[in-house]
């Protein structure tokens, strides 16, 4: 049986954790998507040497762990010169690790705009900034939404490992407690629902917003 007594006593430490979790993962996941715009735009207009360099960046991001990354900026770049703070450090390693999977969700979704689409909007007067801004992108929203919005819930269930790092996220706060009192059922609980709690109105915002889409394409 749980011990409701001390659930009820130290909820509050999780409500604390829960905000330190949600700064780092905002501005994380708003990083990850403006590297992921970025990255897409230049795979798919097919830059020339900087194409190269975002497959490069893909690959290195997607194939190393986000905990070896953090590791690498805030113990690392010190010895270079460069000392972030841990919540700098987690959130550049959220955006960088978020930016390689929100670009191929967005890449995907640019690409399945069929062709004949920009050649039609070009023999209609419209110029290439007016075809991508209403054409391209309303239809590349569409097939990128539900990629999007797994990746934004993937990162944040990744944020987890920045406790590594001594920030006093909900997984430190779950840590802390069956470390000092043994409860560990009690803190498991309380990690468990901070975390449905965080998670479950963005699922279903999501499923909300790919409905929407969807339905709004027929």
């Amino acid at each position: 049986m749980l011990d409701w007594a001390f659930v009820s006593r130290y909820a509050p430490f999780f409500v604390t954790g829960a905000e330190m979790t949600l700064f780092i993962s905002v501005f994380g996941i708003a990083l990850a998507i403006l590297t992921g715009l970025v990255c897409a735009a230049i795979e798919t207009a097919r830059i020339p040497v900087l194409r190269q360099i975002v497959r490069v960046y893909i690959e290195v991001s997607r194939n190393t762990p986000l905990l070896v990354q953090l590791y690498f900026l805030y113990f690392g770049l010190p010895k270079l010169g460069f000392v972030w703070s841990a919540e700098m450090c987690a959130i550049i390693g959220l955006g960088f690790l978020g930016g390689s999977y929100m670009s191929e969700a967005m890449r995907a979704g640019l690409e399945a705009v069929p062709q004949i689409q920009r050649e039609n909007a070009y023999m209609l007067g419209l110029s290439s900034r007016q075809t991508m801004l209403h054409v391209v992108i309303p239809q590349a929203i569409n097939t990128s939404i539900p990629g999007v919005v797994a990746n934004v819930i993937f990162l944040i269930k990744e944020s987890s490992v920045v406790s590594a790092i001594a920030l006093a996220d909900v997984m430190y706060m779950a840590k802390d407690l069956i470390g000092m009192y043994y409860t560990t059922y009690e803190a498991l609980f309380l990690l468990i629902v901070t975390y449905l709690i965080i998670l479950l109105p963005i699922s279903i915002i999501g499923t909300w917003l790919e409905r929407r889409f969807d339905y709004a394409k027929r």
